[in-house]
């Protein structure tokens, strides 16, 4: 009765270890892939808002445009398209309603450039056929009340006038635009620009023909987007600064990845909690076994072996947790993409992303860890113990 007792407590414990391995490698994988889907999913959303590859000046707010430039981005076999842009701080106006955002002059190509015109929610993106038109975010047009192609209503937009010391209302300069599009993305975004055709921006800034702030690059897909920067940035000289969407997005991706790397950090910890089950359940086994492990010393089985023994079944109870908990992951991973059970607003799903790498590095983690959890509670076994 008490042999039975006493493997009834050791299966207890062993399944709690399994179960506990199960549930740290579900949890690591699951936080692993939320955060491949979330880096997906707001590279998705730069898409709409950022190039890959962006030519300002390094000194001033614009540049002319010049024979020389345009060849070298005509050369260059990796750049697919190129947009002139102007770029400026404006305030806006509608009615009694005001507000500070960034009014963006761009070209025909701008839409090849970058996928804005997919953005747009509301309306249609800028043509050529209707001038002094606007495309506006969703939270600009909320918070301005502006409705798309409000024939009673038209946004103002001002800057002031250069050289202007005192501020009143001859120190500025406006334009008047219809909104003939709303764009939505993130909410940043969404409340920084007004889109205008570029000789719209030209004329609010008294901006020249070939005078611009900025060019931005569509580049091949197969293109190495460092790369390109690199040799357009040898080809222009220092009077200009290349940068691709990485290093405009400096921050928001350190973020994303501290977050990533912090998250696996306590995610790992569980794991290591999760093994101390797993050391526990190793050690009773082997006071369970002394007098058999006693046996096997006194044939000649050296220590090393016996403790080899409980190292790889101590790792063969990880490895199949974890197989377990990986497969379970997967499941769920699978299931999140077709069935959108967890939602971030009632439009968006939570992005899951299924990726070969968090496999691996779920491998490589419960795989070292239970190595070490099997070393450890291994190390119980020496010639004392056994004597």
């Amino acid at each position: 009765m008490l042999a039975r007792s006493s493997n009834n407590a050791i299966n207890i414990i062993t399944r709690i270890a399994s179960f506990g391995v199960i549930i740290g490698s579900l949890a690591l994988f699951i936080i692993l892939s939320g955060f491949s889907g979330l880096r997906t999913f707001s590279d998705s959303l730069l898409e709409f808002s950022d190039p890959d590859i962006k030519i300002f000046p390094k000194q001033g707010k614009s540049f002319y445009t010049s024979d020389s430039i345009l060849s070298i981005l005509e050369r260059e076999k990796d750049i697919l398209f190129f947009s002139k842009i102007i770029e400026e701080r404006v305030f806006l106006k509608n009615n009694d309603k005001e507000l500070i955002a960034y009014v963006k002059g761009v070209d025909k190509n701008y839409k090849d450039v970058v996928k804005i015109d997919s953005a747009v929610v509301v309306g249609n993106w800028l043509d050529s056929d209707f001038t002094n038109t606007s495309v506006i975010g969703n939270g600009i047009s909320y918070r301005l009340s502006m409705g798309v192609m409000d024939y009673e209503n038209s946004l103002e937009v001002y800057v002031p006038k250069p050289g202007t010391d005192f501020l009143n209302q001859n120190s500025f300069k406006s334009i008047e635009t219809k909104v003939y599009g709303v764009y939505a993305g993130t909410e940043e975004f969404e409340n920084k620009f007004v889109y205008v055709f570029l000789e719209q921006a030209q004329e609010l800034l008294n901006f020249d023909k070939n005078q611009i702030s900025a060019i931005e690059i569509k580049l091949a897909k197969a293109a190495q987007p460092h790369e390109v920067a690199e040799r357009l940035q040898t080809l222009l000289g220092v009077d200009f600064e290349v940068k691709t969407k990485a290093q405009l997005n400096a921050l928001f991706y350190k973020v994303i990845n501290t977050e990533n790397f912090v998250s696996y950090l306590i995610f790992t910890l569980v794991v290591i909690v999760a093994l101390f089950n797993v050391i526990g359940a190793i050690i009773m086994m082997i006071i369970d076994k002394k007098q058999n492990l006693k046996t096997l010393f006194y044939l000649g089985t050296s220590i090393k072996e016996i403790k080899r023994i409980f190292v790889l079944q101590g790792f063969l109870l990880t490895q199949v947790g974890m197989g377990i908990g990986l497969f379970l992951g997967v499941v769920l991973v699978l299931i999140q993409q077709q069935f959108e059970l967890f939602m971030i607003t009632p439009s968006i799903a939570y992005p899951v992303e299924l990726k070969l790498m968090n496999i691996l590095i779920v491998v490589a983690t419960l795989s070292v860890l239970g190595f070490l959890a099997s070393k450890i509670a291994s190390s119980r076994i020496s010639n004392q113990f056994l004597e």
